[in-house]
């Protein structure tokens, strides 16, 4: 049985994902809200949770994939925060053991490129080991 793009990238999402890199409305390093120095990501099947280094929980939610989309499409939706409920369409590259997504903001379209402009967020990750 073959396995889909859509599957194979869920499959290598999961685990744990440092976050090396943020950008957010053009600006590199800018505060940001949703992760804190030393913030994981771990994903589990469709489920996604940030913690800090000491556990607390600073967001979670659920996401889709479509690898088949150019770029490979990914749709976020937060289970708790300002944005809970609603989805951020975002653009996605997958490399051995780094991650990185461009998200919009919510009601924006998807992003077409890895760069930042008003209303678009990118969040660069390596695999935690």
């Amino acid at each position: 049985m073959s396995v889909s793009a859509s599957e194979r990238d869920l499959k290598l999402l999961q685990g744990v994902w440092r976050q090396i890199a943020f950008e957010e409305n053009g600006i590199v390093d800018a505060p940001d809200d949703h992760g804190a120095p030393g913030a994981l990501t771990t994903i589990d099947g469709h489920h996604f949770s940030v913690r800090t280094s000491t556990r607390a929980l600073l967001l979670e939610g659920r996401f889709s994939l479509d690898a088949t989309a150019s770029p490979k499409a990914i749709t976020w939706t937060d289970t708790m925060g300002p944005d809970a409920g609603r989805q951020l369409s975002a653009i996605y590259r997958l490399e051995d053991d780094r991650f990185v997504f461009i998200a919009a903001d919510a009601d924006m379209p998807r992003p077409t490129e890895f760069r930042t402009r008003p209303g678009l967020t990118m969040r660069s990750f390596v695999r935690d080991r």
